[in-house]
């Protein structure tokens, strides 16, 4: 594993142990170079993953990018990161057991608004607004009224 303070191509494992919710093995590892200690997370690929946009092009799935697309949904929101890391791993899980090697952004998104409108309704209307590309005040409005209150008790 190469190190990312220094660039050395070899470090040592120092502790492994699996993560709360048992879909990755988290290791401290420590550069032989360096000795800077730093952390990777180890996690099981069914299948390789490609994303089809909307523009027609084709893209390796990236669960970090997932993540932090997320993650930024949820700045300054009160959800526990492990929360957020259980929510990406059944998404990721979800997409892997699909069968199709070949996904369409648009499914990955709307899977994303599902997890967000569980999760926290803030973060649901943030994602949505890039997601579904708000141009106006307006577009927050008929949004929170036909989709966060469809029957007006939220």
């Amino acid at each position: 594993m190469r190190c990312p303070f220094c660039g050395n191509d070899d470090s040592q494992v120092k502790d492994s142990r699996p993560t709360e919710d048992h879909a990755a093995i988290r290791r401290r590892r420590l550069c032989t170079n360096c000795g800077a200690r730093f952390t990777t997370f180890e996690r099981v690929q069914l299948r390789e993953l490609t994303v089809m946009k909307k523009n027609g092009q084709r893209e390796a799935f990236d669960r970090e990018k997932l993540l932090g697309s997320m993650r930024t949904s949820l700045r300054k929101r009160n959800v526990d990161p492990e929360r957020i890391e259980r929510v990406v791993n059944s998404i990721v899980r979800r997409l892997e057991s699909s069968g199709e090697s070949e996904i369409r952004a648009e499914t990955i998104g709307e899977m994303v608004m599902e997890a967000l409108h569980q999760l926290d309704q803030v973060a649901y209307v943030r994602f949505a607004s890039v997601y579904r590309n708000f141009r106006e005040v307006s577009d927050f409005g008929a949004f929170i009224d036909n989709e966060v209150r469809p029957d007006g008790d939220d």
